[in-house]
């Protein structure tokens, strides 16, 4: 029930509400609720979309600052800092990075045959391979800078997963545990 004023209350006819039109100016465009609600609907779609940032493709610079191989003698530990980029460039937690230097240094220890190198090199990533870094060999250098130590989401794996096996599929030498063929 519509009230009014008391004043119009006394007149003889009825009371019938107005309903007044806003214009807007010539040029101006005036939204309505429909459209209002429109836009707030695709806002919402839009913030409830994948908002991953994308995973570039693997890359590798063998051991980074230190070299790959012996300069004297025939031993090689390349394959193992290869094989310790690939859990770089995906990156994840931090027990995910802990597993890949102690991976890399029991790698170059039974490459070389001895202690020294593989403390050295571990003592290296430990403390060069943050993921606070800008280095092109962070932990987690596949994705964009500032991840940090964040597990990998489901749809985050699989893209790594597809990533990987197509650099192995090209690159079918590399054999390192738990690579996805």
């Amino acid at each position: 029930m519509c009230q009014a004023a008391p004043e119009l209350l006394s007149r003889s006819q009825p009371y019938t509400p107005t309903v007044a039109v806003v214009t807007s100016p010539p040029g101006r465009v005036r939204h309505g609720p429909v459209m209002m609600a429109s836009i707030i609907a695709v806002s919402l779609v839009l913030a409830a979309c994948d908002t991953t940032p994308a995973l570039r493709p693997f890359t590798t610079d063998g051991c980074s600052w230190f070299p790959d191989r012996s300069p004297i003698g025939k031993a090689d530990w390349s394959h193992c800092c290869v094989c310790h980029d690939v859990a770089y460039w995906r990156g994840g937690t931090q027990q995910e990075r802990l597993a890949a230097d102690a991976a890399l240094k029991q790698c170059v220890k039974a490459s070389t045959n001895g202690d020294a190198l593989s403390e050295l090199m571990y003592g290296g990533v430990r403390a060069g391979g943050v993921p606070y870094t800008s280095t092109s060999f962070r932990w987690g250098y596949g994705w964009p800078y500032d991840r940090g130590y964040d597990e990998l989401a489901w749809n985050q794996k699989e893209q790594a997963d597809a990533l990987l096996k197509e650099y192995l599929d090209h690159n079918p030498g590399l054999q390192c545990p738990g690579t996805v063929r």
